[in-house]
């Protein structure tokens, strides 16, 4: 019997954390073929993750240059797929969420008349412009994609309100998945400043904010308010994790220098990040991932937007929406930090994203389609 080649596409860290996990597991199973492209969209970031997980990729288009824009990813990334589609020749071409090698990896793929699978299908906020690019990718990769491979039910209903029923799977979250086997209770960092915080003693804080919607007041209104709460509350302590955007670096920087309970950090490997929102107490972020991961582990999320496609979180309790006004982040903040009770009931509402087996249930659905 031929085996199925399955050529899994991605580019981006969050988007490395969720589908080496199924990578790993297709290639456990004897009918499947499992290859694996990226476009290294985010050099640095993707290879600490390509090293935590021991994966080398079979393409490697090394497509990041200095200051690239949307313009430069999507038309290198493109031109380069064409060649590792000639080369690879897959049955099937996966592609994760919303970023722009997913988009690519979709249409690369049409062009060749290659099936698609979406893992991460079906969110949606519904403002073409916001998360942006993200929202109008994943719109895109849905009219493109044959196997719609969704997280939650919410997922499932977005999709056939827009009349796609055919193909279409409830699956969990691989990030559930690949979260079992980072967690450790006796993990050492990798990054030196974070085996200096005293988890005990600090209520710990981790801030991620790197989105291009948020570039100009919005996130000049999130630094300043972080700066307020470590001013307010000298227990607690603040650890950001910097992206490497130069507009992400300045304003962070101008604001978070110097205070003696934040910590600017660089970005982390997937496995520190995974053990630092383990042992933090509260998680401010703007990511998409960490509204699906740190629930997982029982912790509260502030979601630094206006708006998420991850409504379902919100739904929970899990999750809560606070925007990017200076004085709605103070007071979200300040509630979680002071009532007992308003925290409890976000760190111990029920995880909506499954239960770990992800990725063994999209194996099974790509084995069914093709039988």
């Amino acid at each position: 019997m031929k085996r199925i080649k399955v050529l899994s596409v991605f580019g981006t860290r969050p988007e490395a954390i969720k589908m080496i996990p199924l990578v790993q597991e297709l290639a456990r199973h004897d009918g499947l073929e499992s290859l694996c492209a990226v476009t290294a969209q985010h050099r640095q970031m993707l290879d600490s993750v390509l090293e935590i997980f021991s994966l080398k990729p079979d393409y490697d288009l090394n497509i990041m240059e200095p200051r690239q824009s949307l313009y430069t990813i999507t038309a290198k990334a493109l031109t380069g797929m064409e060649g590792v589609l000639e080369a690879a020749k897959p049955d099937l071409v996966l592609v994760h969420g919303d970023t722009s090698t997913t988009f690519v990896g979709a249409l690369a793929a049409f062009y060749a008349k290659i099936p698609v699978g979406h893992v991460e299908a079906g969110l949606r906020t519904y403002d073409k412009y916001s998360p942006f690019p993200e929202e109008m990718n994943r719109n895109l990769v849905s009219r493109i994609a044959t196997l719609h491979f969704c997280p939650t039910e919410a997922n499932v209903a977005n999709l056939r309100r827009e009349g796609i029923t055919e193909g279409v799977y409830q699956t969990g979250n691989t990030v559930i998945d690949a979260l079992q086997t980072t967690v450790k209770a006796d993990y050492a960092f990798v990054e030196p400043a974070l085996n200096g915080l005293d988890f005990g003693r600090k209520r710990v804080i981790l801030v991620t904010c790197h989105r291009r919607e948020n570039y100009g007041q919005p996130m000049e209104d999130i630094m300043s308010a972080l700066a307020q709460i470590a001013g307010e509350f000298p227990d607690v302590e603040l650890v950001y994790p910097v992206h490497l955007s130069p507009v992400v670096q300045e304003t962070a920087r101008r604001h978070l220098d110097g205070l003696a309970n934040v910590r600017l950090i660089p970005p982390l490997d997937v496995a520190d990040m995974h053990n630092l929102m383990a042992r933090s107490y509260l998680v401010l972020t703007d990511s998409g991932g960490l509204q699906e991961e740190a629930p997982s582990l029982g912790k509260p999320v502030l979601v630094l937007r206006r708006e998420t496609e991850r409504p379902e979180a919100v739904a929970a309790g899990t999750v809560k929406l606070a925007g990017t006004k200076k004085e709605d982040i103070l007071a979200m903040t300040r509630e979680l930090l002071t009532d007992e009770g308003a925290y409890a009931a976000m760190a111990h509402a029920v995880n909506p994203y499954g239960d770990g087996h992800a990725c063994a249930r999209i194996a099974a659905a790509i084995e069914e389609y093709f039988s």
